[in-house]
């Protein structure tokens, strides 16, 4: 089966009722997505298709049919946002870090509103299925704030 991952285009064999992310661990190499819970409740797996964020240890590799891009791939666009997670205390294990990351990624694109008023609230909502064991989640909405307010004034001085 063919899956488009980060860019580019893999073939790969894959076992009846393979998931997404046994795909991108086991197929493809790429470690970044972790499996945690296993049932599609902590996030640590989360990628995204097509720019929405998917549970890949909840996904069938086989009904995927669009672009899939994981945290490897969001190495320089979101370059701004990982380190914004390490500046404002976003991370500390790094378990959950990088389905943080993807998740954050999806919401930065999507557009944030104008105020951290009521930015936060949407923030909070959007990454509640992402859990975190170690940070308290304050780190994390700050560093997704940061990045929106930082990418903000360089578009408006452009």
């Amino acid at each position: 089966m063919i899956l488009r991952v980060n860019g580019a285009p893999q073939d790969l064999d894959l076992p009846v009722g393979a998931t997404l992310l046994s795909a991108l661990r086991s197929g493809l190499g790429l470690k970044g997505a972790k499996e945690a819970c296993g049932r599609g409740e902590c996030g640590a797996c989360t990628v995204l298709v097509d720019g929405v964020p998917v549970m890949a240890c909840l996904t069938l590799a086989v009904r995927v049919r669009g672009e899939v891009t994981t945290v490897e791939g969001l190495t320089e666009e979101f370059r701004d946002l990982r380190e914004a997670f390490a500046d404002l205390g976003g991370f500390q294990c790094g378990f959950c870090t990088s389905g943080q990351l993807v998740r954050a990624a999806a919401l930065l694109r999507a557009g944030l509103p104008a105020t951290r008023t009521e930015a936060e609230p949407l923030i909070r909502y959007e990454m509640s299925g992402n859990i975190c064991r170690c940070t308290g989640y304050n780190g994390i909405i700050d560093a997704i704030w940061a990045t929106s307010e930082k990418r903000r004034t360089a578009r408006e001085a452009a």
